[in-house]
């Protein structure tokens, strides 16, 4: 093929093409730590948060939530510019913890400030499932009819037993319930899930595809759990290893390819791996492959392969 289903030549349908379309060229997040926790931190739903989470092993240095929104995508412009240069497009990324988990006046002034900024062509909302509901629905969908809105949701696992032991908070259900709300208010999502989660397997991901596919999903990220120093899995994994499926590189790469020629082309790649700072890693056995040379291998094992997003999707 010369071209794919998704209009481009590449194999699976990149966040770089849809940029390219929607905003004309390269688009870059700014991360915002806006000052929320979740409610299986605050006592609502439960305490310590997800078993794996450590945010400061993603966030980016120059994120204060004692900083303002303003002062936040500043400092976050320049560092990017000095990192991958300049661009056109920014988007202000609320990333850190839940960031629809407070009273919407709240979050009205929380995302109209960044909005208000010269620079932001829109916003990435990245919360959970369990922290959806209707007002903040209906002002979202009035929003994103002036300005670019993604939600993006913390999925992890479709399988109960697992988010019980993860400390979740919620379950499927609620995640799925959470995307139709979401679709009947015509507002783009997508969805974070976790390769590597106790009690699962690559047969049990690539059997999660049906189950994608079926839903209103424009987006998903895709990671391998990384085990995190200090962190309650830490624990977990190093005293019940064997409940743990970890990839190696290679293993990864090709467990990749078998999961993207499942997963509807519909959908558009934010993200195939995670990458932390090797400080922060308990365990690690990736010897520090980085991400862009990652996703060249994952390509050129789609080219060997001659397969590519969507080629043997299957939904009801």
């Amino acid at each position: 093929m010369d071209t794919f289903p998704w209009g481009d030549h590449r194999r699976f349908n990149s966040y770089n093409h849809f940029s390219q379309i929607r905003f004309g060229g390269r688009v870059q997040r700014i991360p915002i730590d806006a000052g929320f926790t979740c409610p299986n931190r605050d006592g609502s739903r439960g305490t310590g948060g997800c078993t794996y989470c450590l945010n400061n092993a993603f966030n980016p240095p120059y994120c204060n939530r004692l900083s303002s929104i303003t002062q936040q995508i500043d400092d976050g412009i320049a560092f990017y510019q000095k990192r991958r240069g300049a661009s056109n497009n920014y988007l202000a990324y609320f990333q850190a913890y839940s960031n629809t988990y407070a009273p919407l006046d709240r979050l009205q002034t929380l995302y109209e400030e960044a909005l208000s900024h010269l620079k932001i062509n829109g916003l990435v909302i990245a919360t959970r499932p369990d922290c959806i509901d209707m007002p903040l629905l209906d002002y979202l969908s009035d929003l994103q009819t002036r300005t670019y809105i993604t939600l993006e949701l913390g999925i992890e696992s479709w399988h109960d037993d697992t988010l019980r032991r993860i400390n979740r908070g919620h379950d499927a259900a609620t995640a799925i319930q959470a995307l139709k709300d979401i679709d009947q208010h015509n507002i783009p999502v997508g969805i974070h899930l976790i390769f590597g989660l106790p009690g699962e397997s690559p047969d049990t991901w690539l059997n999660d595809t049906q189950i994608i596919n079926n839903l209103p999903v424009q987006h998903i990220k895709i990671h391998q759990l990384q085990i995190i120093k200090g962190t309650p899995m830490e624990q977990d994994f190093f005293t019940h290893r064997k409940d743990f499926h970890f990839f190696t590189p290679d293993s990864y790469i090709n467990f990749v390819a078998d999961y993207l020629e499942r997963l509807s082309p519909d959908i558009v790649i934010d993200r195939l791996a995670g990458e932390v700072p090797p400080r922060f890693l308990a365990f690690s056995n990736w010897d520090r492959l980085r991400y862009d040379e990652l996703v060249k291998r994952i390509e050129i094992r789609l080219k060997e392969r001659d397969t590519w997003q969507g080629k043997m999707a299957v939904s009801e």
